[in-house]
């Protein structure tokens, strides 16, 4: 007798240190979970047995693992009354089941019967219940004497580890993943109203209907060839849009005008940057950045631009960027005062005037997706087909002689 419950302790032994990379393997958890079972029945000398997880919210057991029993429904499901789950809470081991507590324990309104068990065991973590092992019956229906509970109860404190790792590990994906619906519906829902705004704010300008939403695409598509961070290149697109807010404030008269501005006419026409600036920092945006894109759209890398004078690295990225994608599209826009320029003309001027005036990893970028649209690549082009005019090659050697005169200005990029 006494070598019998040696051997049955050693295989204990055993199927603890088994279990101790089990915990901590990196793989599917079923393939886990039925090794922890395997162990378990091995030690109980079972033939049948569940693994259950519980949840809250509400109060159910769902089956893990089962093997052994002919028939059972995939998953196994019991929800439990508050007072299943505080017997079974308060239980310390392993308990035998038999037909005066079978309702102590176990409800029977799930989709498997609790009669179908002689024996379950708790897992608990810090008093607090994580799952049941549900154990059937034994060869020649055997009852589960002391020393096999005394094994089951062992191996049981590892398995309620694995388990509540796994139930907490799943509860924390379905929250990251219930907070990135939340968040795309929020930026569907930005993005709708801020382009609804962007329509609003070229309202009073009939020659530049679109700029808005285009300077938007255009940041998107620069940030994304730079490689941006999705939630940079939303701000980006979301800054476009918003960029020329504070025309609204502007007399309509002045979008019009066919001739130079005069030094009045162009101060209240430069004003539109403070004004934005102060419209939008009074909102509170999920995109920090986009008070001071609004204000600065209009500085230059040379300390030429406006409200501020800004020089080169004083002006952020995401505000270079923009800067860039409203020039880009004010170019190969018509206005009252001038036809537009080409695609192909429009660049060939940023490249003159970058790097001192303009982020030239910005228009390296902006080039890049010129050239995707060349070759049909973009799966929703940044250019309308009607104004693009060029070819891979010529883009290609628009890129070359950038490459020349920011090697020429000893600019080198990190």
């Amino acid at each position: 007798m006494q070598g019998t419950n040696l051997k049955k302790l050693l295989r204990t032994v055993e199927a603890l240190a088994d279990l101790g990379p089990e915990l901590t393997a990196d793989r599917d958890f079923r393939q886990t979970a039925r090794t922890m079972l395997s162990a378990v029945m091995e030690a109980a000398g079972a033939r049948e047995a569940v693994l259950f997880s519980f949840g809250e919210r509400p109060s159910l057991l769902t089956s893990v693992d089962a093997q052994g029993f002919a028939l059972l429904p995939e998953p196994s499901l019991i929800p439990l009354l508050p007072r299943h789950v505080h017997t079974l809470t308060a239980a310390a081991g392993p308990v035998p089941l038999n037909s005066s507590t079978y309702d102590v324990f176990l409800s029977s309104n799930g989709n498997v019967a609790p009669e179908l068990f002689k024996c379950i065991c708790p897992l608990k973590v810090r008093g607090k219940l994580a799952g049941v092992i549900a154990l059937g019956r034994r060869p020649g229906d055997a009852v589960y004497e002391e020393d096999a509970l005394d094994a089951f109860e062992m191996l049981s404190h590892y398995v309620a580890l694995a388990i509540q790792n796994h139930t907490l590990g799943q509860t924390l994906a379905q929250r990251v993943s219930e907070n990135l619906r939340l968040l795309a519906s929020l930026h569907g829902f930005y993005d709708n109203a801020l382009e609804a705004f962007a329509t609003a704010i070229d309202v009073k300008h009939v020659n530049i209907h679109g700029h808005s939403l285009r300077v938007g695409r255009y940041s998107q598509a620069i940030g994304e060839a730079l490689g941006m961070d999705p939630s940079d290149v939303a701000s980006l697109r979301s800054a476009g849009y918003l960029h020329d807010i504070g025309k609204v404030a502007v007399d309509k008269r002045l979008f019009g005008k066919a001739s130079k501005l005069d030094a009045e006419e162009f101060r209240e026409m430069r004003d539109h940057t403070v004004v934005g600036h102060q419209i939008v920092s009074q909102v509170q945006f999920p995109w920090p950045q986009i008070p001071e894109i609004v204000r600065w759209h209009h500085e230059r890398g040379d300390g030429s631009g406006y409200p501020d004078g800004l020089h080169g690295d004083e002006m952020p990225q995401a505000v270079r960027i923009v800067a860039l994608a409203d020039t880009f599209d004010a170019m190969t826009s018509e206005r009252p005062y001038r036809e537009r320029m080409s695609v192909g003309a429009a660049l060939q001027e940023l490249i003159r005037m970058t790097p001192q005036k303009y982020d030239p990893q910005a228009l390296q970028a902006l080039l890049i997706q010129v050239r995707r649209d060349a070759v049909g690549s973009n799966r929703i082009p940044i250019l309308a087909p009607e104004v693009m005019n060029l070819s891979a090659t010529d883009v290609d050697q628009l890129a070359s002689t950038l490459q020349h005169r920011i090697s020429h200005d000893k600019i080198f990029l990190t």
